[in-house]
């Protein structure tokens, strides 16, 4: 990437005003002028900018469909990469949400080479790095290119340091590794001096990769970048065939899967895709590359030796083993580790105690080659938790108020760890706290962490037979903070994103006093809303609705979604099978689904209104309808009356708490 930028195509500035952008894509050269586009658009998601369907093909028929998810048929298939754009501009948070390198791909393939944002998504920027695109904040360039000037190398990795420099000065993740590899690469420097450390801190020194493949180092500090060595390494069926086309193209075909054993695969995305194809889906013969993308995933797990956890028949249809971030939490994962996914919600596993994140492609398809991942020490924020929630009051509450906080709107979590502490910890148990690690990824940060206390001990100890685990690991007293928030849990009431951002976030009572909101789907699943403790709340809701003599609302659909094979056997020890479908419930088999939109629970026309236990109500996302974010107890209460609800006092007492 030597010999810097300079401008032989053209630039494209993703503004709000639909117009201006179409005129763009249609030749008029004027609209490049900042003040002529107007406000730019922010927090364009990876699902606009490679929607869930196009997610499909992992190749350069990825230019085709870059950009088609931005709201309204704003760009049509294929536009972007005729038009000869190399230059993109955007607003802030721009890839916001799923890790899917797709979505940096598809812009590549599609001309992009240069992007200009004021700021970038993590997970996103270092997909680009990987695969070879710019990425500045500096908006300053774009006068100076038009003007024909070639940017100078340097100018455009101002501000990058350590690996994400050397990666991109190298050309891509591949080509340093090459060189790494090979001895061309220097080592790591290690510090004999110690600091107090947090607890993702004292992860990542544990695992920093030296010379000769040592692990460890005395300290780290945030800004510092290494290679770690990572315990558990994932990927499911949406992303491995992607992921196994660029291990073979940037290390051989006859390539290895380093230590097998410390690799799983999961066959959980798509598994319902059959049970909900729309005429989009039967058009772009999606269903056929869901099966390519089974196939291809089954060819690598046998090729390396690698456990899948793969779907098996029911008499309700297909089932997955499990949704995989709940079988990570509950099965595989470990305190004390490092756990990498190709899935942003990977973070999930922080509830154990772990360093757990999601990576790209690029990152996953290097690291079964080397078991490491590249990673920048990051700061970490305090998050205290005090006092108890209220009953129909949950962890999902917590996030949804975070993310719509002061704290989140000022940055406060960008790129950060976010560890949660405080008293209020002893009155959540391992499923609440991994809804606030699951959406810690919502709020732009890095991950989130629970330290792993004895009621997380005594949890796993049930749920995995006694199973040994490492000892206790906690942040020093006296360890540094980038910032401390402080959330009173006893003053949260029941809250909701509305429609098109996480971040949207209202109380219920706040929403209601602007009248009644009715509703046409209530959707309880995800990663985040199918774990055991939600399946109970589900439960209490549409039990005590039965014993009122109610069932769900006439015209609305609820789907309720078990996150695995143990909790589906969970379920069904309690009897709460049996009392969903009589309270009018449709149960989906261990998936994930209409989150993603592959699943039964999507809307179908732009009219419909969902409430949904997702983490992710972006635009098109599940489905053209809106979709209300809101907790297991919100669906349920929502579904029993038809408009959004909260669950009936002194329903929701003990669940999920003490």
């Amino acid at each position: 990437m030597s010999g810097g930028f300079s401008l032989t195509g053209r630039v494209l500035v993703l503004c709000q005003s639909r117009d201006v952008l179409r005129a763009q894509l249609e030749g008029d050269g004027r609209a490049v002028d900042l003040a002529v586009a107007g406000p730019l658009r922010d927090r364009v998601s990876t699902d606009e900018i490679t929607p869930a369907w196009a997610c499909y093909y992992f190749d350069a028929t990825l230019a085709r469909y870059c950009l088609v998810g931005l709201g309204g048929g704003a760009i049509e298939a294929g536009e972007v990469q005729r038009g000869g754009f190399q230059v993109l501009i955007a607003g802030e948070s721009f890839g916001y949400g799923s890790s899917r390198e797709t979505a940096p791909f598809s812009l590549r393939e599609a001309g992009i080479r240069l992007i200009i944002a004021k700021s970038v998504e993590k997970i996103f920027l270092q997909n680009c790095q990987n695969l070879g695109i710019f990425v500045t904040t500096d908006f300053g360039l774009l006068p100076r290119l038009l003007r024909g000037e070639n940017i100078a190398q340097s100018e455009l990795l101002r501000g990058l340091q350590g690996l994400s420099r050397d990666v991109v000065e190298a050309g891509g993740l591949f080509a340093y590794n090459a060189s790494r590899l090979a001895g061309g690469q220097p080592g790591v420097t290690v510090s004999t001096s110690r600091r107090p450390m947090t607890l993702v801190e004292k992860i990542i020194a544990a695992h920093v990769v030296r010379a000769q493949g040592q692990l460890g180092v005395p300290s780290v500090t945030p800004g510092q970048s290494y290679f770690i060595r990572a315990d558990l390494r994932f990927s499911h069926d949406y992303v491995t065939a992607m992921a196994d086309s660029l291990f073979r193209a940037g290390f051989g075909e006859d390539a290895q899967v380093a230590d097998p054993a410390s690799v799983v695969l999961f066959r959980d995305h798509l598994t319902l895709l059959e049970q909900a194809l729309t005429p989009r889906h039967r058009e772009l013969k999606l269903y056929d590359h869901a099966l390519e993308l089974k196939r291809a995933q089954e060819r690598f797990a046998v090729r390396h030796g690698v456990r899948l956890f793969d779907e098996a028949p029911s008499e309700h249809g297909p089932r997955s083993y499990g949704i995989c971030h709940n079988v990570v939490l509950d099965e595989l994962g470990l305190p004390n580790s490092v756990v990498v996914g190709t899935d942003s919600h990977t973070c999930t596993a922080g509830a154990l105690g772990a360093l757990a994140f999601g990576v790209g492609s690029t990152d996953m398809a290097n690291a079964f080659y080397t078991r490491d991942v590249r990673l920048t020490v990051p700061q970490t924020v305090k998050i205290e938790l005090r006092g108890a929630l209220r009953p129909g009051v949950c962890a999902k509450d917590v996030m949804l108020g975070l993310l719509a906080s002061d704290e989140q709107r000022a940055g406060v979590f960008s790129g950060r760890v976010l560890e949660f502490s405080g008293a209020g910890l002893a009155t959540l148990n391992l499923d609440e706290r991994a809804t606030l690690t699951n959406m810690a990824v919502e709020a732009s940060a890095f991950t989130g962490i629970v330290a792993c206390d004895e009621r997380v001990r005594h949890e796993l100890a049930e749920r995995r037979g006694g199973e040994p685990l490492p000892p206790p690991l906690a942040a020093d007293a006296d360890a540094e903070y980038a910032e401390r928030v402080v959330v009173e849990l006893s003053t949260l009431e029941p809250m909701v994103a509305l429609p098109g951002d996480p971040r949207n976030g209202r109380t219920l009572r706040e929403v209601l006093g602007a009248g009644s909101v009715r509703i046409d789907i209530a959707y309880g699943g995800s990663c985040t809303g199918s774990k055991t403790t939600d399946i109970d709340a589900y439960a209490a809701v549409l039990g005590a609705g039965l014993r009122r003599g109610q069932k769900v609302a006439s015209g609305v659909r609820l789907f309720i979604q078990l996150g695995s094979l143990g909790i589906r056997r969970y379920a069904e020890e309690r009897g709460y099978l049996e009392l969903f479908e009589r309270a009018g419930a449709t149960v989906l088999e261990p998936a994930c689904g209409a989150c993603i939109g592959s699943g039964p629970g999507i809307s179908i026309d732009a009219d419909e209104v969902t409430v949904s236990a997702v983490n992710r109500n972006f635009p098109g996302r599940s489905g053209p309808g809106q979709v209300y974010l809101a907790s297991p107890w919100v669906v349920a209460a929502s579904a029993l009356s038809g408009a959004l609800s909260a669950p009936s006092a002194g329903v929701a007492s003990g669940v999920g708490g003490e």
